[in-house]
């Protein structure tokens, strides 16, 4: 797959025939959307919608599957179902995609930034109890890069101090972890069907639990819940304005066929990154990815961690190397994202009127962010890592091998 100056990459592209025809036959039936905003069996949305939640709920071995448009809509309807309310703090991650520390603002939620584990790049739990005030109410954790958080230990802390825990599990659908997947072991899990994810249809995501309660709540907002809470009884009507994030025909019907393909897809990945962590493990200046204990990792995302002192330069000029040897640069990159404290939405708090929510926070040093207590991001955003993504086929063995002759070649070049 490789050429031999340049180094081309071909597209993941996991849709295919059977994808189409599920397509083609809900267009052909003409029903796109099959949801009303009433007390209805059409509130749970159509034929294909409800089999793709049955589907994934099978798969992942939970009681429940609620589908949306987003995973963005399903980790912020996450937010809404547990109760979050204006002044109420949420810990969640500093590195990963925006959504992960945001969804807590709309409800009136105020961010705290908690800093990671140094290897497997999760939410460090040693660092959780120093961020619980009073109005700690939930941990909104991320499954980075492949494999899950220690949710052992952050459900440890979560029964002590009577916390929600909500998954960001957008990296990481089939990924085993103990005797279950990754996603399923808090509250709410949320998983991501966007273009780039491993298996996707275009747009979409879905929320897992097991709680017959958050199951409802999260089905009441994601479809006009206001209107629907009456008939249906519901009591709790905290949060329960509902909106329009409901998933459309098509896009279930796409996800029943991807979800047949996982395991495949799957193992075709873990080959892949098992052949690059073979060839980087005998270059000293890299470290491949640690995997946690009970926990598989299925490398949506491949990160390095590189040594400076050991390759004898610093990540920049490494990169540059790395990027003269033909190599595109946005395969190869240092970091992953901006850290979220960084963006202007919290280095500003400007974003509504009056600082809100930031204002309601007893303690401002909570919403000082800065650096927002991060020192490990900090090292490895700015020093450490390297991401890459290349381990999907069609991508094959011997492509593997290239990019770790690349890497060597480039630590040569001083």
């Amino acid at each position: 797959m490789i050429q031999n100056k340049t180094l081309s990459f071909p597209p993941y592209n996991p849709i295919g025939e059977e994808e189409a025809a599920a397509a083609a036959a809900v267009v052909h039936e003409g029903m796109l959307s099959d949801y009303l905003g009433a007390a209805d069996v059409k509130f749970f949305g159509g034929k294909n919608v409800r089999a793709f939640e049955s589907t994934w709920s099978d798969f992942h071995q939970v009681s429940h599957t609620v589908s949306f448009n987003s995973a963005t809509s399903a980790l912020i309807a996450a937010v809404g179902a547990i109760g979050i309310v204006p002044g109420d703090e949420v810990l969640v991650m500093p590195y990963s995609m925006c959504i992960s520390a945001t969804a807590p603002l709309f409800y009136g939620g105020i961010p705290v930034f908690v800093d990671i584990e140094p290897y497997t790049f999760c939410m460090d739990p040693a660092k959780i109890e120093e961020k619980i005030t009073d109005k700690t109410r939930a941990i909104l954790s991320v499954d980075l890069f492949g494999q899950s958080s220690d949710m052992a230990a952050l459900r440890q802390i979560a029964d002590k101090y009577d916390l929600k825990i909500i998954t960001d599990a957008s990296h990481v659908p089939g990924c085993p972890y103990n005797d279950g997947f990754a996603g399923t072991f808090g509250d709410i899990g949320v998983y991501s069907f966007n273009q780039h994810k491993i298996i996707h249809c275009g747009e979409g995501g879905a929320a897992v639990t097991n709680d017959d309660g958050l199951a409802l709540r999260l089905q009441l907002i994601r479809n006009h819940g206001e209107a629907i809470v009456s008939d249906m009884k519901v009591k709790n009507l905290r949060n329960m304005v509902g909106g329009n994030t409901r998933f459309p025909e098509i896009e279930a019907a796409i996800m029943v066929e991807q979800l047949k393909k996982l395991p495949t897809l799957l193992r075709q990945r873990i080959d892949l990154a098992d052949r690059l962590s073979e060839g980087f493990r005998k270059l000293d200046f890299l470290t491949p990815p640690t995997l946690r204990p009970g926990s598989g990792h299925v490398y949506y995302i491949y990160p390095l961690l590189f040594n400076e002192e050991a390759a004898g330069m610093d990540r920049t000029r490494f990169l540059e190397n790395v990027k003269s040897l033909g190599a595109p640069v946005y395969r190869f990159t240092g970091g992953y994202i901006k850290p979220l404290y960084r963006l202007p939405v919290f280095s500003r708090k400007n974003e509504f009127q009056a600082g809100y929510p930031f204002n309601l926070a007893d303690d401002s040093a909570s919403v000082n962010y800065g650096d927002a207590g991060c020192p490990v991001v900090e090292r490895l955003h700015n020093e450490e890592m390297i991401v890459l993504s290349c381990n999907y086929p069609p991508m094959t063995a011997a492509d593997m091998d290239r990019i770790v002759g690349l890497y060597e070649k480039a630590a040569l070049m001083k």
